[in-house]
């Protein structure tokens, strides 16, 4: 299941970066971290479901590289948001 309307809309608004921001780097790490951690849970109860593993590890693929492309574009920023989402330890 993809996050509701309201879910993604609360997503956005904590990690825009300007008032009409929906496609920055930090709001698509967000989004697809939120989608992560559903999915997590989601394997907790259905362990056997390995189509929606593939799925999963294509969407931690893409947020690495999204976070490759940040630490890139602006260390700071990069940083700001590990630590926002705690997605490194």
């Amino acid at each position: 299941m993809a996050l509701s309307k309201s879910q993604k809309t609360a997503v956005v608004g904590k990690y825009r970066t300007h008032d009409s921001d929906t496609g920055s780097p930090e709001v698509q790490i967000a989004i697809l971290s939120e989608r992560i951690s559903y999915l997590t849970e989601h394997f907790k109860s259905h362990e056997k479901d390995h189509h929606s593993r593939r799925g999963l590890m294509k969407i931690v693929g893409k947020r690495r590289r999204l976070l490759d492309y940040l630490k890139g574009l602006d260390a700071q920023r990069y940083r700001g948001l590990i630590e926002g989402l705690g997605i490194r330890k």
